[in-house]
């Protein structure tokens, strides 16, 4: 009861993800079981789509069912700070200033962070960086997770996990009004694409096991992320710079359509593990599968 508490879930939430999620614990653990060392896990998941809650579940059951030690990173910890993507802003393109999107990441903090945390028989401690949404900026070092060590599986949520580079003809259409207003000459989205081709394949490389969460549609996403931003607003008072209004949502959610209907069009065939999603988020199939490789 007190899982569900604290992440404001429904009393039915666990015969719900007893039901979904169960099945995927144990596939895990046996992985792990078989594995060298420990086994990273990557989440994929739109905004909005409970990946977060998924791995929050996947986390307590590995360790009470299974006696296993799991972590869960979001991508969303490893942003640039505000200073640097202002200095992107000022030099590449403006609409780096926003949080979100590849090129927006701190990769190489990243990397080091889970050298430290895959490291076999690993019991230092390793400092898990975190970042502050209302503030729009990563909290300081005094106050990321510190987390001892040794660590059997790290679960890596984010919601371009597995995304790949588009072509020059896919990049070349704007898909919405921001791309075509503020990005006219498609400058932003060649930098993030990019940032797909130099900063990610590494990091696909290192995964072991693919799960993702598959929104019905963007509309969906769009819904999701107004609730959620919604419920931001009710936890912290209606304070915080980071804070958006209903409107805000409608343009920074432009900022992710791109990337988010391409993940949700070419994903499914190639991750390990596919749960679908109806609009309300519920889960109406799973489905484990030899995966093509990413």
């Amino acid at each position: 009861m007190e899982f569900l508490r604290r992440h404001s879930l429904a009393p039915d939430y666990l015969l719900h993800a007893q039901k979904w999620f169960d099945p995927l614990a144990v596939i895990l653990a046996a992985h792990r079981d078989s594995a060298a060392g420990p086994l990273l896990v990557a989440v994929n998941g739109s905004q909005g789509s409970g990946k977060t809650t998924l791995c929050a579940y996947l986390l307590a059951r590995l360790q009470a069912i299974h006696g296993l030690r799991a972590v869960s990173l979001s991508l969303d910890d490893f942003y640039l700070t505000r200073a640097e993507r202002e200095a992107l802003a000022a030099t590449v393109h403006p609409l780096l200033r926003t949080r979100g999107v590849p090129a927006t990441h701190d990769m190489a903090l990243l990397g080091t962070t889970l050298d430290a945390l895959l490291a076999p028989q690993g019991a230092a401690p390793v400092a898990v960086p975190r970042f502050d949404k209302a503030a729009d900026d990563r909290r300081p070092r005094s106050a990321w997770e510190e987390v001892t060590g040794p660590v059997h599986i790290v679960l890596l949520e984010g919601w371009c996990l597995g995304a790949r580079p588009q072509d020059a003809a896919q990049l070349a259409r704007p898909i919405n009004q921001l791309e075509r207003e503020e990005d006219p000459d498609g400058r932003w989205r060649a930098r993030v694409n990019d940032a797909l081709v130099r900063d990610f394949p590494a990091l696909y490389q290192r995964v072991h096991y693919w799960v993702m969460l598959q929104a019905p549609s963007f509309a969906a996403v769009y819904a999701w992320r107004l609730e959620q931003e919604q419920k931001l607003r009710l936890a912290t008072g209606g304070a915080g710079q980071g804070l958006m209004s209903d409107a805000a949502v409608a343009r920074f959610i432009q900022f992710y359509q791109r990337l988010t209907e391409h993940c949700l069009a070419s994903l499914p065939e190639q991750v390990d593990y596919l749960y679908s999603l109806d609009s309300g988020r519920r889960i109406t199939a799973c489905r484990q599968r030899r995966r093509k490789p990413l």
